[in-house]
């Protein structure tokens, strides 16, 4: 495993490249203390954390945000995604960063949306390296079943993100797309990130393969959750932060009733970001720093007095 600087890198904001069982990780690590773990959501980037990592990391906490393959800087997804095997990827980079090996501390996992699934999917397969779990705004599927073979849900994601980049899409569409789905996904504005990065990641048929290949896999990603549920208990205090926009619709409030539900089954904490969007980290990233913060501390506190002397 190993680390180096990103090629011509853009106005800031950039961090080094981690070679994680074949994959080169695009990954910025941040501040000093208790560490955490940021992930972001399908086709999400390092840079959709900047608001919550700069308090996380004025809080005291080291902050360690990453790409997943396909996803803003990071090199291309060559294998379709497991939830076991993102969990494995956060901690095979823990250990590339040093903070593996049974002195190290345990850390604060961050999921959005579909990294939820991976987020739930480290505390439960590394219990003692989990310090405490946050799901925010997280991808739920209480019955899922897929119908198509996997194979085939894979080729045709290969296929498409094939096609759509010889036909020079995503040089063409892919800010504007980016800016556009970020504007009608929060309920604070536009989009706050800088423009040479969004054309750096989006610009690139790579990032819209890499979606393309994680969301054909994401009912198979959600079914072995299910069944980790079943074996794996989740041992870490744990919160889920579910964005609602303020309104009554029905849409609205069904989803904050599954988010309700998914805090009910795994033991969670559960809050209400208002009024948030689907990006909770953009429209209410105090909140989120906040619930980071409070969800490690539980541990801390509920951890037996034999525990604090090692």
């Amino acid at each position: 495993m190993t680390a180096h600087e990103p090629p011509n890198p853009g106005s800031g904001g950039t961090g080094l490249f981690v070679r994680v069982d074949g994959a080169a990780l695009h990954v910025l690590v941040e501040g000093r203390g208790p560490v955490c773990v940021l992930s972001a959501g399908l086709a999400m980037a390092w840079f959709d954390w900047d608001a919550v990592a700069a308090l996380l990391a004025a809080e005291g906490r080291t902050v360690v945000r990453f790409d997943r393959p396909g996803h803003g800087l990071s090199g291309p997804a060559t294998a379709p995604p497991t939830t076991a095997g993102e969990a494995h990827r956060i901690a095979g980079l823990l250990d590339a960063l040093g903070y593996g090996g049974p002195a190290a501390d345990p850390v604060t996992v961050v999921g959005h949306s579909i990294a939820a699934f991976h987020a739930e999917g480290f505390a439960r397969l590394y219990p003692g390296r989990t310090a405490g779990l946050v799901l925010l705004d997280a991808s739920v599927e209480e019955d899922p079943r897929t119908v198509l073979p996997a194979a085939l849900r894979t080729g045709a994601a290969r296929a498409l993100g094939r096609a759509v980049t010889a036909a020079g899409l995503p040089a063409a569409l892919g800010p504007a797309a980016r800016r556009t789905t970020v504007r009608a996904s929060r309920t604070g504005g536009g989009d706050p990130a800088a423009r040479d990065l969004v054309r750096r990641c989006y610009r690139t048929g790579r990032v819209w393969r890499g979606a393309l290949l994680e969301n054909s896999r994401y009912l198979d990603m959600a079914a072995e959750l299910a069944a980790l549920r079943r074996t794996r208990p989740l041992t870490a205090p744990a919160t889920v932060l579910a964005g609602h926009d303020g309104s009554a619709g029905r849409g609205a409030l069904r989803w904050l009733g599954r988010q309700a539900d998914l805090a009910d089954l795994i033991g969670a904490r559960f809050e209400v970001a208002e009024p948030a969007g689907h990006l909770v980290m953009l429209d209410r990233p105090d909140q989120v720093a906040r619930a980071v913060v409070e969800t490690s501390e539980r541990q801390r506190r509920d951890r037996p007095a034999d525990g604090l002397t090692g």
